[in-house]
């Protein structure tokens, strides 16, 4: 008698127990995909992938594949590296519109600015706000 296996699919956890990193990146393909206009259904057209199991990646259920990623990426028209960024700096982005240039140079100085003392992010600080003041008049 052959041997048989029965495949089992892994169970994810509860939405309220969703893995932190899925719903971040769920979290942040949903504010890209409203920024831009779309509908799940839009993004579904673009991908092949079910608008069922879009809501799932948006509500943290499920884990897309690198793959998978890729194509909500060119559906979206975003860098795959989007979906993987800080995610203060991801929610900031969704709220206002920045070129691919400015997204990086902003994740670059979020990610430096760990690393300094109290007394140079201060100093840091001072100088984007009077760099906004006069830009700005």
């Amino acid at each position: 008698m052959a041997d048989m296996h029965i495949m089992m699919p892994i169970p994810m956890p509860p939405a309220k127990e969703a893995a932190p990193a899925a719903m971040n990146i769920g979290t942040t393909i949903r504010g890209y995909r409203l920024q831009k206009g779309m509908s799940q259904g839009d993004i579904e057209k673009r991908t092949g992938l079910l608008r069922c199991y879009l809501s799932r990646v948006e509500n943290g259920h499920t884990v897309p594949s690198l793959e998978t990623l890729q194509k909500i990426a060119g559906a979206l028209d975003v860098p795959l590296s989007q979906f993987f960024a800080d995610d203060a700096v991801s929610r900031d982005v969704a709220a206002i519109a920045l070129s691919e240039d400015e997204i990086r140079f902003l994740t670059q100085i979020q990610r430096y600015s760990a690393h300094l003392t109290d007394a140079d992010r201060k100093l840091l600080l001072a100088m984007v706000r009077k760099f906004a003041q006069t830009a700005l008049t």
